[in-house]
């Protein structure tokens, strides 16, 4: 049997605090086996025929492609923006012991 496929998801959320929140639900589910918080950023976007200029918070996840779907659940579900931001990226390579550990941590 083939182990899951290692990626990254990229998301944003409007704070810190809502960012941290997601995260934490993220890890207690087991969907990611971590989650950057990173620090606020500006965000400039089009929403609903307009110019938009917002603070966000970035987060990048390292999860499975087995916990994408229930993932992506959970986004829609516990965000509090109305169209969050989650995008996926394979994982091509990297250090056999850290993607075993991903694994290992949303299995």
């Amino acid at each position: 049997m083939t182990p899951p496929a290692p990626l990254l998801a990229y998301m944003t959320a409007p704070d810190q605090d809502a960012a941290l929140a997601l995260a934490r639900g993220m890890i207690e589910r087991r969907l990611v086996a971590c989650v950057n918080v990173l620090p606020p950023m500006t965000a400039v976007f089009h929403w609903k025929g307009a110019v938009e200029t917002a603070s966000e918070t970035a987060m990048i996840a390292k999860t499975t492609d087995s916990r994408r779907d229930a993932l992506k659940t959970y986004v829609a579900e516990a965000h509090p923006y109305e169209t969050p931001c989650l995008t996926f990226t394979p994982i091509l390579d990297g250090a056999d012991d850290f993607l075993s550990w991903i694994v290992a941590e949303t299995t």
